[in-house]
């Protein structure tokens, strides 16, 4: 167990949170406010937003996609470099500030912003990003990850570096509210499986980092106990917290982590356009129980500890069935034909995709290759 941390990225979180944005940002700076469709705008979010910067000097930019592509970005790059923005402000979800994280790496590198995402090009230098979030989910909003897809070739790749981190995330639980159901129940599993990913891996004596990550994970089993009577304060700003928290940092330090589910549920996004979390409940339960011997410990753990399952033999098997149960009373598909994917040849484009990206010895044992990502995703069917 050894690490270094440290996560720079100011947190204002709570109630009229958004107000704090005048103090935030520098008067002198030139902002682009990014964001995707008008759902902002029917909310109110947007009116707060430019409410508090009601002084400063702000462009807008809209448009980003619920899995922001390369071609989009590139325009607002354009944008950037045109008229002299030094401050980028996402407001909306993880899509749109891990597009803003691709807007604020490109708009300072001169070549082609996609070398970014292939690791032709490490950035050393990116403009200032601020967040004001919109919807729970995946911990953009102040972590150094993002993803982006290029929509001509169906690529979808992430990168991976400190220099974008949000200066600042303002986390109003209030933004909840006018979500959709779907986009709720997507948050809370997306949450969940972050989680998953750093935790059921090896058994390290992290006694920190597995009690934090179990304490995470009841809560999301809870709030999905709970989704019927979502309608409140507590239900709203706990998930909102634990969301940030699953991908924050904290939980993966000095442990091993497994983003296998991750990469192979981008590719079924990338061709099929499903939702990032709905790929994710796809995935898991079958590369589980293909890893489940790697995993049986973890498992265990999980099921003692998550889902209160009773000691035995197969408590792994049925730490499994507890998650898949989990998924499918929240709505989400755990087979691909339950997301509308019954091509005949679904599993060869997903395979070949992942031949291309050079995903053929991912999981934390390097052990699912080709082979058994294909037996993963016929068992996914």
């Amino acid at each position: 167990m050894q690490f270094s941390f440290q996560n720079p990225t100011k947190i204002e979180f709570g109630q009229d949170s958004i107000k704090s944005l005048k103090a935030l940002l520098p008067l002198e700076s030139k902002v682009l406010l990014v964001y995707g469709g008008g759902s902002i705008k029917r909310s109110g979010i947007y009116q707060q937003v430019m409410t508090a910067l009601e002084d400063h000097n702000v462009m807008e930019f809209s448009g980003v996609e619920a899995n922001p592509t390369y071609e989009t970005l590139s325009k607002a790059v354009e944008l950037v470099k045109a008229q002299g923005i030094d401050f980028v402000l996402a407001v909306g979800g993880g899509s749109v500030i891990d597009g803003c994280k691709y807007i604020v790496a490109a708009s300072c590198y001169d070549g082609d912003g996609w070398d970014i995402l292939t690791g032709a090009h490490y950035s050393d230098k990116a403009l200032s990003l601020g967040v004001v979030l919109t919807l729970p989910a995946t911990g953009s909003e102040s972590n150094a990850a993002a993803v982006v897809t290029k929509a001509a070739t169906q690529d979808k790749l992430s990168f991976y570096n400190d220099i974008v981190r949000p200066r600042f995330a303002i986390l109003n639980p209030d933004v909840i509210k006018t979500l959709p159901e779907r986009q709720q129940a997507n948050g809370i599993i997306d949450a969940f499986i972050h989680v998953c990913e750093q935790y059921l891996t090896l058994e390290a004596d992290t006694w920190v980092q597995d009690g934090y990550a179990e304490v995470l994970l009841r809560n999301l089993v809870k709030l999905a106990a709970q989704f019927e009577q979502r309608d409140n304060d507590i239900w709203r700003a706990n998930l909102m917290w634990t969301a940030n928290q699953a991908l924050y940092g904290l939980v993966g330090n000095g442990v091993t982590h497994d983003w296998s589910t991750h990469m192979i549920g981008h590719e079924i996004t990338a061709i099929y356009g499903v939702d990032h979390a709905r790929t994710l409940t796809i995935v898991q339960p079958s590369l589980l129980r293909s890893q489940i011997e790697y995993k049986r410990g973890k498992l265990n753990q999980l099921g003692s500890q998550v889902f209160n399952l009773a000691q035995g033999d197969d408590l792994a098997e049925r730490a499994i069935d507890a998650l898949e149960q989990l998924y499918s009373k929240l709505g989400l598909p755990v087979r691909l034909s339950e997301a509308g994917i019954k091509d005949a040849d679904a599993v060869d484009k997903l395979v070949a995709a992942l031949e291309k990206h050079a995903m053929t010895a991912i999981g934390e044992h390097k052990a699912i290759d080709i082979a058994t990502s294909r037996a993963i995703l016929l068992q996914a069917s």
